[in-house]
């Protein structure tokens, strides 16, 4: 039922870009992994963002940045399966392992930039020293979802699609070319 539902949505997705009106399909065509990394990313913050807010206003009230290192583990997950099946689906040349492996510590990387801002307010600021809880919540958002998020996501969209799907890699060394006068006179003397 899960995996349909993806199927389902990337489906429709895939059918609205198709239908972009003609003066905006070459911006879209252009920037086409652009835009489906960001879909990818706006489902994987909704997930992060749930699972944050499940844990911070339960269980880890006072572990805000353990909150939203878990939180953004679980993203990272669902982002993988989403962006290796369907936003750099045509990019290739690497094994899955080797893919994955990368794809995982850039993302690791991007958990840490995201969890930054929180950390530095927390850590450097006091911030769970305010008494009020909707202002912790706000600022938290503001923070993890806002400038956290912007921060990795632009780092993980360059990292991504330089190490982790790249363009088509090429394993087989580079052919050296025969001039043509040259293959001439080599079959013309293998005939003799």
């Amino acid at each position: 039922m899960h995996g349909s539902v993806t199927v389902a949505h990337v489906a429709f997705i895939e059918a609205v870009l198709d239908r972009t009106p003609a003066p905006l399909r070459g911006l879209v065509m252009q920037h086409h992994e652009l835009i489906k990394f960001a879909i990818v990313g706006s489902t994987t913050a909704v997930f992060d963002l749930a699972i944050f807010y499940g844990l911070v206003l339960t269980v880890l009230g006072d572990k805000p940045t353990v909150a939203k290192i878990f939180s953004g583990v679980c993203a990272v997950i669902l982002s993988y399966i989403l962006n290796s099946e369907w936003s750099f689906k045509n990019r290739g040349g690497r094994e899955k392992h080797h893919e994955a492996l990368l794809f995982f510590v850039i993302s690791g990387i991007g958990v840490l930039i995201m969890a930054a801002p929180i950390f530095i307010a927390n850590n450097f600021f006091n911030l769970r020293q305010v008494d009020s809880k909707t202002t912790l919540i706000v600022v938290d958002f503001v923070l993890n979802y806002i400038v956290g998020n912007l921060l990795q996501m632009a780092f993980r969209f360059w990292a991504l699609r330089r190490w982790a799907f790249p363009e088509e890699i090429t394993t087989a060394p580079a052919q050296e070319s025969i001039p043509v006068d040259d293959a001439d006179s080599s079959s013309a003397s293998a005939d003799r």
